[in-house]
């Protein structure tokens, strides 16, 4: 949890949580050598009194700066992002601009025949969606954002991070251009 904190949000748990460490530590081991009597009849109450507030302190230290967390999840939840637009096949929204001729090598050559079924390029793959049903229907902004960041929306009845994530950066655009084209030439 602390390495999801804000710098702020951490040092703030770190420090409250820490004075509770170094009292506790101070009351076991080094107090107790000096006043062997410690905390003794009249210092019980103070004792009791301080750790109560320190523990106390510590719990709602943890609460303050864990909510961090909480509300970007909840900002991310009350925001979604629109769901990819789909057009009909005679009009698409957005016109692939790459090769498809090249795009059909890409997909054999980064090994998308091993994970998809794609009847255009002779691929069975069962590890990945069919892409010839998955594909029907979609634009290639659905398409390019399917292939750099797989993760976004994911097909019905596969896991997230199936997909290899780096396409966008082990690919260029240009590359990316032409596996949409492709996908989209023959997957509409």
């Amino acid at each position: 949890m602390l390495l999801g904190l804000s710098t702020g949000h951490s040092v703030g748990l770190a420090l409250v949580a820490g004075a509770f460490v170094v009292f506790a530590l101070l009351s076991a081991l080094v107090i107790p050598r000096r006043w062997p009597q410690f905390p003794g009849e009249r210092g019980l109450g103070w004792f009791v009194v301080v750790t109560l507030v320190l523990f106390v302190g510590t719990l709602s230290a943890v609460e303050v700066f864990a909510k961090e967390g909480k509300e970007e999840a909840a900002q991310g939840e009350t925001s979604p992002e629109p769901p990819a637009t789909t057009t009909s096949s005679t009009e698409p929204a957005t016109a692939p601009k790459g090769d498809p001729a090249a795009g059909k090598q890409l997909f054999s050559a980064q090994g998308c025949n091993g994970c998809h079924t794609f009847a255009a390029a002779g691929a069975t793959g069962t590890i990945g969606p069919d892409l010839d049903k998955v594909l029907k229907g979609k634009d290639a902004g659905f398409v390019h954002e399917s292939i750099v960041d797989p993760n976004k929306e994911i097909a019905p009845g596969y896991q997230p991070n199936i997909m290899p994530g780096n396409f966008g950066q082990s690919l260029s655009p240009a590359q990316i251009d032409d596996l949409v084209a492709f996908l989209l030439q023959k997957g509409s």
